[in-house]
């Protein structure tokens, strides 16, 4: 049923209890699993952007990819031993953007996600990734409450 899923993760807690869901859908005939991380956009420095210093944000780009890369690495070594084929995307944009792209991108069956993020407290002003690409999805969305 669900050959390629698609696990967005932003390393908080409730993302990470999400990996307990992907393992359990290996006897459901899950194969792959494809792990993405957003890198925001609108994180930067607003002293950074107003400047209009592209080298300085460049630089502060490439550090974020480089230690989600650390942190994906290792969630795609443990999803490799439980026996997944795993695939890892860094993207630039707002998050849900990026993960509903990456949705039809790679054509999978569904994404896992977990409800709230790191930035609980903006979430209730702006509105949760996770209620945005429930929205947006095309495809089935499993969502991990605490």
């Amino acid at each position: 049923m669900f050959k390629k899923i698609l696990y967005p993760t932003d390393f908080s807690d409730v993302a990470n209890s999400a990996m307990a869901y992907l393992k359990q859908l290996k006897d459901a005939g899950l194969e792959e699993v494809v792990i993405m991380h957003v890198l925001d956009r609108n994180r930067h420095d607003p002293v950074t952007v107003f400047r209009g210093d592209n080298e300085a944000m460049l630089e502060i780009e490439k550090g974020w990819e480089e230690s989600a890369m650390v942190k994906m690495n290792t969630i795609a070594d443990e999803l490799r031993e439980a026996g997944f084929k795993v695939k890892i995307r860094v993207e630039l944009d707002s998050p849900f953007r990026g993960i509903v792209k990456v949705e039809e991108d790679e054509d999978v069956s569904a994404t896992v996600i977990g409800s709230h993020g790191i930035s609980n407290i903006q979430e209730m002003f702006l509105g949760s990734v996770a209620e945005k690409v429930i929205r947006k999805a095309k495809r089935p969305v499993l969502v991990v409450k605490r």
